[in-house]
């Protein structure tokens, strides 16, 4: 597993959003962006950070960021997720995984005592030079908007 550290240039990706729209890292170039990978949409866990990040969406383009989420959901399981929420933010289906892995977040997991692959949730803070400025391994599913801007 690729393991990315403040400092480090991002990752270019580029993927398809819930509109089946094109999105990738130049996209965000000149702007601080959050890009933060969940394991699967409309399961508790994600559902409660994609609401945490809806709701404080506002504070984020205050401070200038914008909001991305990453999993390897289908482009119509995204669109789903994104509608029930009211996300205000797009959502990258990356059923191939290769922006996954190319971030890392791919790998071992244990749930329940059994093991598997999936998706490690984590957050990258990239700057406005494409340059990873945080790292947020230990995601609080509740207060993870919190996480991220506490660090202004």
């Amino acid at each position: 597993m690729l393991h990315l550290k403040i400092g480090d240039k991002a990752p270019d990706f580029s993927g398809l959003d819930q509109f089946n729209q094109p999105i990738g890292l130049a996209d965000f170039r000149g702007t601080k962006l959050v890009l933060y990978f969940y394991p699967k949409a409309s399961t508790p866990g994600c559902t409660l950070e994609a609401q945490n990040l809806r709701d404080y969406y506002q504070d984020f383009i205050k401070n200038g960021y914008k909001v991305v989420g990453v999993s390897a959901d289908t482009v119509a399981k995204q669109k789903s997720f994104c509608d029930k929420n009211n996300l205000p933010f797009p959502l990258i289906a990356d059923e191939s995984k290769e922006i996954i892995k190319s971030y890392g977040v791919w790998g071992p997991k244990k749930f329940m005592g059994r093991e598997f692959d999936g998706i490690h949730r984590t957050t990258f803070v990239i700057d406005e030079n494409g340059v990873i400025s945080n790292v947020i391994e230990k995601v609080d599913t509740k207060k993870h908007a919190f996480q991220i801007l506490q660090i202004n």
